[in-house]
């Protein structure tokens, strides 16, 4: 359906742009304006009649429409960026303005003219809080609640002109509340008596949204149909087989909004893409029903046979298989009706408390899981959500090897667009309605246990949501609450909606004749847990045993006595971002590093400045327990090094932590899942990127850790350990051992025996004895290849930097005067403003130990197609050009810079070079002066690795220039840190 725009309308002053609406949906989510309530004198008949706003003046604005207030006064300039500094403390709360300070119309025009046997509705996908909508001078009012779907039959109050006018004035939540002075926990917990999202009060890594993100905060449409309406397709697979007879099971809503009888051909068509644009029709189905005046029907197609289809797999198990299903209604004498499509995938999600760990166990088509995952409030905390900005937040839960992400109740029910991007990557998705025990139940002032007050609103809300989302092969299970159980009756209401349809309870070969179709059920195909501390999560009986959420000692990760349950849904840790994010995010004040204050007992506290523990910072010491891990590398100098040392700590810290429970699988664990992966805006603490989308170095560690075949160091009994977590058994394999000093030697090395790793195990393979030498250096470097016999590819490489008991990493600090040469050949692609960088880094320091092999194989089991090198030990500018243009062909980029670029780095010391880190920023120009400027979101194959001397690694970035903008990638690192330009 095309989508135009209408010339402006200069006689009845309707705003510049209007949006034309065709057949189909189109959305309205441009040209709104919005004005503040208290200021608009007129009603809302007048505005959408005989007095409509002439454009952006007072007290009109362009508005933010999907979006909240706050977006829109931001938007205007009307309030500082509540993300930056102490801004948030100079914008009003609505617990002091008055909920009518945020209540705010808001104003659009679209154009269309009803025809003969077509209806028109307006649709809102979400809105918070509670609405009344004006149309060319009718009035609806909009029941309440945050997550709810909103159509409105607008055919018979359009204008013969075809032009209308739309208002709605958007309330807040009944019950915003007010932040006590030591904030808590949402605030003073009175937002839980609506059906909202918890986090806006505040929380211990979240500062409070001063609206409360009142706003037409989701998608908002018209939808023009014929007579019959396609409401809410639930598609479901059904296997039999093993997985080699599968069932597309498929029931439509029709609504018939005409006053006669309709004659309807129903039809489904699913086609799969093979290659390019070239499709493949699967099966076309078509069905002949009637349908009364005035009625809704729930039709149910006979089930379609596949044989062997492709399934869809979580990411690191396999492909993302997607179906493309379109539903089709064609009335006698209207043509098509109405159409609905969905990109389906073809899967099994099994879940149940394991008998052996005591842990929730997940499998998917038949084949356990073992979840290492992330928790996820959302996108923005100003609700700017949109596509783009979730494609890239999904993909970096993927490039760090995750396999699901919880979405906590106290944010939002997440949009079609997350779930979307979670099926194209394979991220599970753990799906949480809106209880948390900190408002629902405990927490200072002790907050209301009996959920929200209107609890048939909760419901209504939970079922709309469930219809929302349950198509969607990403989403795994849904949970009543975080850390604490929805009210009885609510509860007893999911657990009845949500029951499992028997085909999916165990295996069955069939259904009896008296079994209704699994699609005729709500959802019935995903288990529904009560809540996040129950039934095979924590201790399974709701205690509070999750956590902890602060720095832990590396090694601890490993001992048995850490974490004594089999699935942990919340672990957290450290998260500060690069120095670059903290200056643009806080004003000059906020650039001081945190006060070291060494107690009696010789741990020492950090002592951060009030911008940063505004933001929520979390230290890196907790004394008494774990020595500060910053200052183990020598006491921070500035912020810059401040933040380098975070950085180095990172990845240790998140590396261990998943390492230390996947050395575990199925003997102890079932899973784990970080608190959190990211930040709604710009927190200092349990992050892999920041608000700004940078990674810190933890998001590095995470990827290494969790790659689905891994070798290991077990931190506590320092055993080297493979993992192996594919379907796949390994055999002819062995692991490369290499200890480097400081000094550039390579005092240790070793080449294990053949080994064999069955799938979906962990193997010890060797102990470490390197540190109980008699001349074990007191910092030094270690790196662990898994590969093939056969042809000496590269599995698994793993880089530690470790220092023997009893001492610390400050010696390191006198590393960073060595000058390792690096040699850096690079290519760059383009497609438009898309630009693909890939980079062979070799450190030319002479060593005279010779590695098995000096670029790890991308193509292994469960891995990504990036740059293979083989057993290839570059040494010439001939193999170094032919590589990578052979890398280049088939990338389907449009041009590519034709010659290779050669940059060295000079260096006269032979050792590591340690930590080297990539970034890519804009070079501008203006009368003769330039400034830099980072790119992001940046997509990186690795960052923050080392190279040992002789080694050669291959590296791809891609990312997005602005327009009229010169990329240019620098590299910077512990013994480089010049910011050397690459390209």
């Amino acid at each position: 359906m095309d989508v135009l725009i209408a010339p402006m309308d200069c006689e009845r002053g309707l705003g510049e742009r209007r949006r034309r609406v065709g057949m189909g949906k189109t959305k309205l989510d441009s040209g709104w304006l919005a004005a503040r309530s208290s200021e608009v004198a007129a009603t809302g008949v007048q505005l959408t009649t005989t007095q409509p706003p002439t454009g952006p003046s007072a007290p009109w604005m362009e508005a933010v429409v999907p979006g909240t207030v706050l977006g829109t006064l931001l938007k205007n300039n009307l309030v500082p960026d509540p993300f930056y500094g102490l801004n948030n403390e100079a914008i009003i709360d609505i617990a002091n303005s008055g909920r009518e300070y945020y209540t705010f119309w808001f104003f659009t025009t679209f154009e269309c003219k009803k025809t003969a046997n077509q209806h028109v509705h307006l649709n809102f996908r979400a809105i918070n809080y509670s609405a009344e909508v004006y149309l060319n001078g009718h009035k609806e009012i909009l029941p309440k609640g945050m997550f709810r779907r909103h159509s409105l039959n607008i055919t018979d109050i359009l204008t013969p002109s075809g032009i209308n006018m739309l208002a709605v004035l958007v309330h807040p939540p009944d019950h915003p509340g007010s932040i006590p002075p030591q904030g808590g926990q949402g605030g003073d917990h009175e937002i839980g008596k609506d059906v909202a999202a918890h986090y806006v009060e505040g929380w211990d890594w979240m500062t409070p949204i001063r609206d409360r993100n009142t706003g037409i905060w989701d998608e908002v449409s018209v939808q023009v149909t014929g007579p019959v309406k396609i409401t809410d397709p639930h598609l479901v697979s059904s296997f039999f087989d093993g997985f080699k007879r599968a069932y597309l099971h498929t029931t439509v809503g029709l609504e018939n909004k005409s006053p006669w009888l309709a004659e309807c051909l129903l039809s489904l068509q699913v086609t799969t893409e093979l290659e390019g644009n070239i499709c493949l029709v699967e099966h076309l189905q078509s069905h002949e029903l009637q349908i009364p005046p005035g009625t809704h029907i729930e039709f149910t197609l006979p089930p379609l046979f596949f044989y062997k289809p492709s399934l869809w797999w979580p990411n690191g198990m396999g492909k993302q298989s997607l179906y493309d299903v379109e539903i089709t209604v064609d009335v006698k004498g209207s043509g098509e009706s109405d159409s609905w499509n969905h990109r389906f995938g073809f899967r099994k999600i099994e879940s149940f408390i394991d008998d052996v760990t005591g842990g929730r166990l997940f499998k998917v088509n038949g084949e356990p899981v073992f979840i290492r995952g992330g928790n996820w409030i959302l996108s923005d905390g100003l609700l700017r959500l949109s596509k783009k900005r979730y494609m890239t937040d999904i993909k970096f839960h993927a490039d760090m090897n995750f396999n699901m992400i919880r979405c906590w109740g106290g944010g939002i029910a997440e949009r079609p667009e997350f779930y979307q991007c979670c099926d194209m990557y394979g991220l599970l998705v753990w799906q949480e309605f809106w209880i948390t025990g900190d408002v629902d139940g405990r927490g200072v002032p002790i907050s209301n246990p009996d959920g929200p007050l209107d609890h048939n609103l909760f419901i209504l809300c939970a079922r709309d949501t469930v219809k929302l989302l349950r198509n969607h092969a990403s989403l795994a299970l849904w949970v009543g609450g975080n850390e604490q159980i929805p009210p009885k009756d609510i509860n007893t209401s999911l657990k009845n909606d949500l029951k499992l349809h028997p085909l999916f309870h165990t295996t069955v070969e069939g259904l009896s004749d008296n079994t209704k179709d699994p699609s005729q059920y709500l959802d019935g195909t995903r288990v529904y847990i009560q809540g996040s501390l129950w039934d095979g999560f924590a201790n399974g009986k709701g205690d509070f045993t999750d956590g902890p959420y602060e720095i832990q000692n590396p090694e601890d990760f490993f001992r048995d006595n850490f974490y004594p349950y089999g699935f942990n849904p919340e672990v957290g840790s450290v998260g500060m971002p690069v120095a670059a994010t903290i200056r643009a995010t806080m004003p000059s004040e906020g650039w001081l590093i945190p006060l070291f204050s060494k107690g009696s007992d010789g741990y020492i506290e950090e002592i951060p400045n009030p911008i940063w523990e505004y933001h929520k910072y979390i230290p890196y010491s907790k004394p008494g327990k774990v020595h500060d891990q910053i200052e183990l590398y020598g006491r921070p100098k500035g912020l810059d090094d401040f933040c380098d040392k975070a950085q180095l700590v990172n990845y240790v810290q998140y590396r261990a932590l998943l390492e230390g429970w996947t050395s575990r699988m199925w003997t102890k664990y079932t899973g784990v899942l970080i608190w959190k992966t990211q930040n709604p805006w710009t927190g200092l603490r349990g992050q892999f990127y920041d608000h700004l989308h940078d990674q810190t170095a933890g998001f590095f560690g995470c990827r290494c850790a969790a790659e689905p075949i891994h070798v290991q160091l077990n931190l506590a009994s320092y055993f080297v350990e493979v993992v192996n977590t594919t379907s796949a058994g390994l055999s002819n394999v062995a692991v490369e051992v290499s200890v480097w000093g400081l000094d550039g030697s390579c005092p240790f090395y070793n080449v294990t025996e053949k080994i064999l790793v069955p799938p979906k195990k962990v193997v010890e393979v060797v102990k470490m004895k390197y540190p109980n030498s008699k001349n074990a250096q007191p910092v030094y470097f270690l790196l662990l290849k898994l590969f093939r016999l056969s042809d000496f590819s590269i599995l698994s490489r793993n880089f530690y930097w470790l220092h023997l008991p009893g001492k610390d990493f400050k010696s390191l600090e006198l590393y960073r005067k060595k000058r390792v040469p690096l040699k850096i050949t690079s290519e760059v692609l383009i497609s438009g403003q898309t630009y693909e960088v890939n980079m062979q880094l070799k450190n030319l320091s002479k060593s005279s130990r010779r590695l098995i092999c000096n670029e790890m194989d991308n193509n292994k089991e469960g891995g990504e197609n990036c740059i293979n090198l083989g057993k290839s030990i570059i040494g010439s500018e001939e193999k170094e050009s032919s590589i990578l243009r052979r890398i280049s062909r088939g990338l389907g980029f449009l041009r590519s810079v034709d010659t290779l670029t050669m940059v060295d780095i000079n260096g006269n010391d032979s050792g590591v070079a340690f930590f080297l880190h990539f970034s890519v920023h804009a070079a501008k120009n203006n009368h003769g002066t330039s400034g830099v400027t980072r790119i992001l979101p940046v997509h990186y194959t690795d960052n923050y690795f080392s190279l040992v001397p002789g080694e050669t690694m291959n590296v791809s970035i891609t990312f997005e220039a602005p327009p009229g903008i010169t990329p240019r990638v620098t590299l910077s690192g512990w013994n480089n840190h010049e910011d050397h330009v690459i390209v």
